[in-house]
């Protein structure tokens, strides 16, 4: 079903994912129609043929079709947003420090020449509760934090974030509300009209299974004037969707490939999938923990964690463990270093088995007895 190779051991869906054959022919048809005729393609039929795939996403999404415009992935999508807002001097942007690193160098690169400030909350280290969250963010807000923003489901953690809390608190207060829902889309359930955030980007080549450089930005429509283009185009001026959709010549096939990989999902009763993929989550969280002997950072519960599981590991060198299981055993699995622990994030896909947990877990279980030995 999947095109992965069969002699790699495959723990890094949240990544870039991975996309199933019936879609990627769907991208593959699309690309060939593209070139067979690139004018009347990105010229007479563009509008209606990104209209159409737009509709289908935002269904998914719970929002309306004018409120979403496709990006290659969630750091371009947000860079929009971070680059339009009008941050001023002592004006603070307040993340947590589950951030992904990508982004939270976006904000501070934008803040520094404005003279704002980039603000990390410290969560708890383990984390007992959501309400525990939702008070260490709050506690850093303050009359100049002008964003919030927030990962529905942290990179470097696999933590889902309660952010629907954070975000009714925030409108209350004013403050606007940044969405990095990079990972959730495919995991989660998500309804943005219920959720209520200003801005909300995804990546739909993740967990939806749709094809590499697909992404999205979902902008509430009384949001949407604060937000200017990455690149000036024919789209301009125009309204939210014109003006950011219409960013000069570019391949998207794999825009207009994402309704095939929802119909994928829908064809393959995915609620089932994601369950079964979280109870085996579960047991590689279980299984690495054991051998670790290390606390893990938060509760064994869906509230927390869907399909990546997130386990700290006693090594001295993340880089060169990650690198050692893939040269030597090629096991791909990111083996990471965040706020001084090392952590071993596993991601379950519907094409992963126990076997692929067992095998991660035999390659790891030597290095844990050096190190007793040492």
């Amino acid at each position: 079903m999947f095109l992965l190779r069969p002699d790699v051991v495959f723990l890094n869906h949240g990544s870039f994912g991975a996309c199933p054959r019936p879609v990627f022919e769907t991208y593959q048809r699309w690309q060939l129609e593209l070139e067979r005729q690139p004018v009347d393609f990105l010229h007479y039929r563009f509008p209606d043929l990104m209209g159409t795939a737009r509709e289908r996403l935002a269904a998914y999404l719970g929002a309306d079709a004018d409120e979403v415009v496709y990006f290659p992935n969630v750091t371009t999508a947000l860079n929009v947003v971070a680059r339009s807002l009008a941050l001023e001097p002592g004006d603070e942007v307040l993340g947590t420090d589950h951030e992904y690193g990508a982004l939270e160098k976006t904000w501070t690169f934008l803040c520094g020449p404005r003279g704002a400030r980039y603000v990390r909350a410290e969560l708890p280290c383990p984390i007992e509760s959501a309400d525990q969250i939702v008070e260490a963010v709050w506690a850093r807000v303050t009359p100049r934090t002008k964003v919030l923003f927030l990962s529905h489901i942290t990179s470097p953690t696999a933590l889902t974030l309660p952010i629907e809390p954070l975000v009714r608190r925030a409108k209350d207060a004013g403050i606007l509300t940044v969405i990095d829902g990079a990972h959730a889309p495919g995991q989660l359930p998500l309804d943005l009209h219920a959720l209520g955030a200003d801005f909300y980007g995804g990546n739909c080549h993740k967990w939806m299974c749709a094809p590499k450089g697909s992404g999205f930005l979902y902008a509430r429509r009384d949001v949407q004037p604060l937000l200017d283009p990455l690149v000036v185009s024919w789209g301009w001026p125009g309204s939210f969707v014109d003006v950011q959709q219409r960013q000069a010549t570019r391949d998207i096939a794999a825009y207009l490939t994402v309704p095939a990989a929802i119909e994928f999902q829908q064809a393959h009763d995915w609620p089932a999938v994601q369950r079964a993929c979280h109870a085996l989550a579960q047991h590689a969280r279980a299984v690495l923990a054991d051998l670790s002997g290390l606390p893990p950072l938060f509760p064994d519960s869906p509230e927390f964690y869907a399909q990546m599981a997130c386990v700290p590991f006693p090594v001295g060198d993340p880089d060169a463990l990650r690198r050692r299981l893939w040269t030597e055993q090629k096991i791909e699995v990111p083996v990471t270093s965040w706020n001084g622990r090392a952590l071993v994030r596993v991601s379950i896909q519907a094409y992963n088995t126990e076997a692929d947990v067992e095998a991660l877990a035999e390659a790891l279980r030597p290095l844990v007895r050096g190190a007793a030995a040492g």
